[in-house]
């Protein structure tokens, strides 16, 4: 597996940064974004670094979508949202700030505005309160 070593997310799969993790295989995981749109907001990435799109494996790609609907399922069910919005973004015109591939899963809710999806406007969540949600969605999961 090929990591880079100037990258959070390899630093978080290889776990020396912290996480609150709500799920992982051989090859993908998925953590709470520590500067969330939403509670429950999550990445789901490749354990492997690829920085987007364009560079990872078709096979991979699919089992990183595969999860990604597990996730955004155990996601709305543990935050009561009513539905969620999926991101991904590639390249700095695509506004991608980690250039590792990975997918938001942010759950919405009916009558709210959407918020700006700006890192530089979100605030960052204590790990514990994070933590918290992501037991909520690990205690969702139903693996396909």
């Amino acid at each position: 597996m090929t990591f880079n070593d100037d990258c959070i997310f390899c630093k978080i799969v290889q776990k020396q940064a912290p996480s609150s993790i709500v799920y992982e295989d051989d090859f993908i995981m998925a953590f709470l974004d520590i500067k969330p749109a939403n509670i429950g907001h999550t990445l789901v990435i490749s354990k492997a670094h690829f920085e987007g799109i364009f560079d990872v494996p078709g096979e991979l790609l699919g089992k990183i979508h595969q999860v990604t609907k597990i996730i955004a399922n155990a996601v709305k069910q543990a935050v009561h949202a009513d539905g969620v919005c999926i991101v991904q973004q590639n390249g700095k015109a695509a506004n991608q700030e980690v250039f590792h591939i990975h997918v938001h899963v942010i759950p919405k809710f009916i009558g709210e505005n959407i918020k700006p999806f700006n890192k530089n406007e979100l605030q960052i969540v204590e790990y514990a309160q994070l933590d918290v949600t992501a037991a909520k969605i690990r205690d969702q999961l139903t693996l396909e």
